[in-house]
């Protein structure tokens, strides 16, 4: 169990983070937007057949909502690197891994959990299954903290460099694929009447191995860049 002033810690820095995104909520609202016009887009695109949007549902929210999660990964370490913050939380007597944990959780929260609340009026525009929601919901809330915990990870090792977005982009992407597939292949198996179960199982145990492992090498991958 974490010492008393490592948890005091923890606590200080998720609140100091909420409050910078407060400041900037404009910013923050940016990736429901995205997810929200991308989805949108689809019916424009492919017509209002609602048999057909159905199909794809489950895939086009995972996607919409996977780059929505990518847009805004950026910034998590960057106005820490900028203000000088980052060299402040790597000399701190805290451990650094739960320092980044609390920032990886502030990202969730401002990022991913509003797309998540989201989702059933997303699901609505794609003409999902009622029966289809509650799968779908799962798999979210399952594997939308994977890309954030795998995010930071890119995010820490490429911290150092200037526009680094593209760079970015390549190499979080192909650790955000088997998500997707898992995420959105779920939904499509309980669109077959199969049960379901052992993909949520799958997803919930890279969930638990990564809130352990993540922090831990986002940590050296932080010192690693900024030595």
């Amino acid at each position: 169990m974490a010492e008393p002033r490592a948890l005091d810690a923890l606590v200080a820095v998720i609140g100091r983070d909420l409050r910078l995104v407060w400041r900037r909520r404009g910013d923050a609202l940016q990736p429901a937007l995205f997810a929200l016009l991308v989805v949108s887009l689809f019916p424009l695109a492919l017509g209002p057949q609602q048999t057909v949007l159905a199909r794809i549902a489950p895939g086009t929210l995972w996607v919409a909502l996977l780059l929505a999660s990518l847009l805004s990964l950026d910034a998590l370490f960057r106005a820490d690197l900028e203000d000088g913050s980052l060299e402040q939380f790597m000399l701190a007597p805290q451990p650094l891994a739960l320092l980044v944990f609390g920032k990886v959780l502030v990202h969730w929260l401002t990022s991913s959990l509003p797309l998540l609340l989201a989702a059933p009026l997303l699901a609505e525009l794609l003409y999902l299954p009622r029966d289809l929601l509650a799968p779908l919901l799962w798999t979210l809330l399952l594997g939308t903290p994977l890309l954030s915990l795998i995010g930071a990870v890119v995010v820490a090792l490429t911290v150092g460099m200037r526009r680094s977005g593209m760079l970015l982009a390549l190499l979080a992407l192909p650790l955000y694929v088997p998500v997707l597939i898992l995420g959105a292949g779920t939904v499509m198996v309980a669109a077959d009447g199969l049960p379901y179960g052992g993909s949520l199982l799958l997803l919930g145990a890279g969930l638990a191995m990564l809130l352990v492992l993540a922090p831990l090498a986002a940590a050296s991958a932080l010192r690693i860049a900024l030595t």
